[in-house]
């Protein structure tokens, strides 16, 4: 007997993707109210940092799987037209695929300045 979990893997990318979004976005809130300046230097001092370069490209990489996934439910919900829902998902992909690139850029270019 063979069991598929079709869904089961989309969900739990979802969940593990908005948990660790939230205690990304606690941390950050809780750096930014101990900060006594918040400045670009500061800001750029705190990426430029290993760990905290690290942990948001782990977020934003979350996000753009949570994206992926909450974008391709809808759209193979609603678009029924196969062509019409390659379309939609090769743009979709190409898009977050080309916004995962230019964030790991950014992310990359502050720890070497």
């Amino acid at each position: 007997m063979k069991l598929h979990a079709h869904g089961l893997r989309a969900w739990l990318l979802q969940r593990m993707s908005a948990l660790y979004m939230t205690g990304y976005t606690l941390f950050v809130l809780f750096i930014f109210s101990c900060s006594t300046v918040l400045d670009y230097q500061s800001w750029h001092d705190r990426m430029a940092e290993p760990f905290f370069s690290l942990a948001t490209s782990i977020f934003f990489a979350g996000l753009l799987v949570h994206a992926w996934v909450g974008i391709r439910d809808v759209i193979m919900d609603y678009a029924h037209s196969a062509m019409l829902r390659f379309i939609l998902l090769s743009a979709t992909g190409v898009s977050l695929f080309s916004i995962g690139i230019w964030m790991l850029r950014v992310v990359m270019m502050v720890g070497i300045t």
